[in-house]
């Protein structure tokens, strides 16, 4: 599934400058080291942390987009920083789980 088919059926919020991604999975987790351990290349990762750290994170493990959750304010530097370096930063108002029942829904496992 393409992460443009993902934003609509979502609806969620582009932070930075979208690029045509193919999207494999979900990852969610706030800690860094659990998404450098175990999330995969592909996955649309979920998660309330903001700082600039996620760029780096999303950029080693090849994340095709950062959804940050519960309506966080994403710093200008972490998106300066994320358009910088290709990482894609999406916003939702929604929790984890929600936006996660509607991934399923949308057909992402």
């Amino acid at each position: 599934m393409t992460l443009q088919e993902i934003i609509k059926k979502t609806s969620l919020t582009p932070l930075t400058n979208i690029e045509e991604k193919e999207v494999t999975g979900v990852f969610i987790s706030d800690m860094l080291s659990d998404v450098m351990s175990s999330a995969r290349a592909g996955n649309i990762w979920l998660t309330v942390q903001t700082h600039k750290n996620i760029v780096s994170a999303a950029n080693l493990i090849d994340i095709s987009a950062v959804v940050v959750i519960n309506g966080k304010k994403v710093p200008d530097d972490t998106i300066e920083l994320a358009n910088r370096f290709h990482v894609i930063i999406l916003s939702s108002p929604l929790p984890s789980f929600a936006l996660a029942s509607m991934f399923i829904d949308a057909g992402l496992k």
